[in-house]
């Protein structure tokens, strides 16, 4: 488990929103080690730290979107980390880029490079030595693609007679 990664120290000095990712990112990571009830895991960890409903809310509808999509972004994953076989990435680089996948592509409720920023400080946090250039690279792939693409679809509008 990430316990040890997860100390009290580190969980205090952070923003309410962080902590809300810190909670999602621990249940998909037991999500994938375990075959524990995502339900059941999210409500024991908000049992063992509060937070307040708001950023509660925001954990669990990062744990529900994320499962929601879970198919379309592992297949986002695997289109922009094409030398590594999802199942071969370490289970915490895989949870933080899941989750910042989620935000980025079907979530929309915090800008693009702030959800890069946290993916990278919860990389830098939990993840080893290499994880943030890893998760910063793939996302930062993803997040130019998006960027294209929205700005190719605008041009596009633009351009089609009316």
């Amino acid at each position: 488990m990430l316990d040890p990664y997860f100390s009290n120290k580190y969980f205090d000095m952070v923003g309410v929103r962080r902590k809300a990712r810190i909670v999602a990112l621990k249940v998909l990571y037991e999500l994938d080690c375990s075959a524990h009830q995502p339900d059941k895991i999210i409500a024991r960890l908000l049992r063992e730290k509060p937070l307040p409903d708001e950023a509660a809310d925001f954990a669990k509808s990062l744990v529900v979107g994320f499962l929601q999509n879970k198919n379309n972004i592992d297949n986002v994953i695997r289109r922009f980390a094409p030398t590594f076989p999802i199942e071969q990435i370490a289970p915490i680089d895989r949870n933080i880029l899941r989750l910042a996948i989620f935000e980025i592509l079907f979530d929309n409720r915090v800008p693009m490079k702030a959800v890069i920023n946290e993916a990278v400080e919860l990389a830098k946090s939990f993840g080893s030595h290499t994880s943030q250039k890893f998760v910063n690279g793939v996302l930062g792939s993803v997040a130019t693609t998006c960027v294209d693409q929205t700005k190719q679809h605008t041009v596009i509008k633009k351009s089609e007679p009316v």
